[in-house]
């Protein structure tokens, strides 16, 4: 069975791929990648707008003859979404950016502007200061006094930043102390109380009286006479006494349910089968065998 993407190919065992001609393409040969619209551009054509990220099938080409240190520069071509113009644009290794070519201007852009004018400045600044001696040292005095004011600057926020540090860390210690305090309250109060609860069990236990093992149930000695009363003492009733002897469970539970259970205990007695009238329905009798006298 064939592969259905034929992702391998059959090589017979005396192919020989030195007996292959190589094939050379054209030099400016232009293949076809998906890309997104690197920059925010408007169509000279139709002026419709096209915004960054927008996908398209491009053609891509290397650029004769341009390079920067070596690097290659690609060009693509891309189409409109309105119209359909042809619109290209390059890449641009000196800035890592993109470069509107034909077909299209690249949108404004305020943070480009800036880095421009930013270099600009520095460039001018540079020259004035090869030409100027004066002015190199006035700019150096300058900068030197601005890196000043950035380093005192920076001691405040870090002096700031420790104090408020601290303040936080002695608020937390005040706040973790007192909630050591209360717990501290709450044990103590705990413990008191559990310490008069044992006091009160241990008094309650020691009040009620203890049976003597040699006692008798009659209350007699074994010489016949009554022995001496003992001194009245206050007895406490305890609301729950465990009892000596462990009641049995069926008498926990009601009488009908005890009848229930006995009834199933001892088993209904087993069902009479009836006896069976087939003879009769078929007519069958059955002659009683007569005694032989001997």
């Amino acid at each position: 069975m064939s592969e259905r993407k034929v992702l391998n190919k059959y090589f017979p065992p005396d192919f020989d791929p030195s007996l292959i001609p190589r094939r050379r393409g054209p030099k400016n040969s232009q293949q076809v990648v998906r890309l997104m619209a690197p920059f925010s551009m408007r169509c000279n054509t139709c002026g419709e707008y096209i915004y960054k990220g927008k996908k398209f099938n491009a053609r891509k080409e290397t650029v004769d003859g341009e390079d920067y240190y070596g690097i290659k520069i690609f060009r693509f071509y891309i189409k409109c979404t309105l119209c359909s113009a042809e619109i290209t644009f390059k890449t641009d290794p000196k800035n890592t950016d993109y470069t509107a070519e034909h077909g299209a201007s690249r949108n404004f852009e305020p943070w480009r502007e800036e880095k421009v004018v930013e270099e600009e400045d520095r460039l001018a600044r540079l020259e004035e200061e090869e030409n100027n001696p004066m002015k190199a040292l006035e700019n150096r005095t300058v900068d030197a006094k601005r890196e000043m004011d950035i380093l005192d600057a920076l001691q405040d926020i870090r002096a700031r930043n420790a104090r408020n540090e601290r303040v936080g860390q002695s608020v937390d210690l005040v706040a973790r102390l007192t909630v050591e305090e209360v717990e501290t309250e709450e044990e103590r109060e705990r413990r008191l109380a559990e310490e008069e609860d044992e006091r009160l069990v241990r008094e309650v236990f020691a009040k009620v009286p203890m049976p003597t093992p040699g006692a008798s149930s009659s209350g007699t000695d074994s010489s016949g006479d009554l022995p001496d009363e003992a001194p009245s003492q206050p007895l406490i009733t305890i609301k729950r006494k465990a009892d000596d002897v462990e009641p049995d469970l069926r008498n926990l539970l009601p009488e009908s349910t005890r009848a229930a259970l006995v009834t199933k205990s001892l088993g209904a007695p087993p069902a009479k089968k009836p006896k069976s009238d087939l003879k009769n329905k078929l007519g069958i009798k059955i002659a009683k065998k007569s005694k032989v006298a001997v």
